[in-house]
């Protein structure tokens, strides 16, 4: 495995489009109001932009405007939330949002990442029971 890309699945530019379709009677309901369809077209742009891709040397975290650059030396832990994108801590404390990094995706981040996120559905190796 060389890296892997976190996205938004495609399908929610499908959403995006019925909004600018619904939109439509609305928009050309009077001059000016055209630009309600700024609002499909931000959405689109924030699906197509918003990514994450993990190889074993770093993280590369796409927002809608910019981009961040982490070396897997410089993380210190990831945050967990439940139901939302995950975040890499670094060392200095600052959190570095991984857009489309669900808590499910962490079995294949510790996998890329050659085990320096912890797998939590790893079993513990050769346990020694007293006999």
């Amino acid at each position: 495995m060389d890296k892997l890309v976190f996205r938004i699945p495609a399908p929610a530019l499908i959403a995006a489009a019925a909004i600018a379709i619904c939109a439509t009677p609305f928009a050309w309901g009077a001059p000016g109001l055209q630009a309600v369809y700024l609002l499909p077209l931000g959405f689109g742009w924030w699906v197509v932009r918003n990514r994450t891709t993990v190889d074993p040397t770093r993280l590369v975290a796409r927002g809608t405007f910019g981009k961040r650059v982490v070396a897997w030396d410089d993380v210190k832990a990831i945050k967990v939330v439940p139901k939302g994108w995950l975040s890499a801590v670094l060392a200095d404390g600052s959190l570095v949002r991984l857009p489309a990094v669900r808590a499910g995706h962490l079995p294949a981040l510790s996998a890329i990442s050659r085990g320096r996120v912890p797998d939590p559905k790893a079993t513990p190796e050769s346990v020694e029971s007293p006999e």
